[in-house]
């Protein structure tokens, strides 16, 4: 077969950088954005710091649940105490209910997911957790 059309790179045999600019520029490995096997472990420490969703922590249950809010026993407490029924209703869709705080008065909570010491502080108050 014929060759039609030569090819680009013996434009460039015997220059320094092929057509980058001068022999500074694209010198160092910051020029290579992340191509290639080079700093893995630079890498994942971006993930654990920018995205823990990725990380999928265990202790989250991230594997099945992604991007909820956390929202603790006390701010629930917060959110009921404007409210004047009998047993108020609280609703946070795209939140864990953490553990974290007491809870004083019967309330039912309707949210995404909770933590089990959240379930039981919240049963032992007389209130209600309901999954959405």
């Amino acid at each position: 077969m014929v060759l039609r059309t030569k090819k680009r790179s013996r434009k460039f045999l015997g220059s320094r950088r092929w057509g980058w600019g001068n022999i500074k520029n694209r010198r160092g490995s910051g020029s290579r954005g992340g191509v290639g096997r080079g700093n893995r472990k630079g890498m994942f420490t971006h993930r654990v710091v920018y995205d823990k969703v990725a990380v999928r922590d265990p202790g989250f249950n991230a594997w099945r649940i992604f991007n909820l809010k956390e929202a603790d026993l006390d701010t629930i407490e917060r959110k009921a105490a404007n409210s004047k029924e009998g047993k108020p209703t609280v609703e946070l869709r795209g939140y864990k209910i953490l553990s974290n705080g007491s809870i004083s008065k019967a309330i039912i909570v309707k949210a995404s997911s909770f933590s089990k010491r959240a379930q039981e502080k919240i049963a032992k108050a007389g209130g209600e957790a309901i999954k959405l």
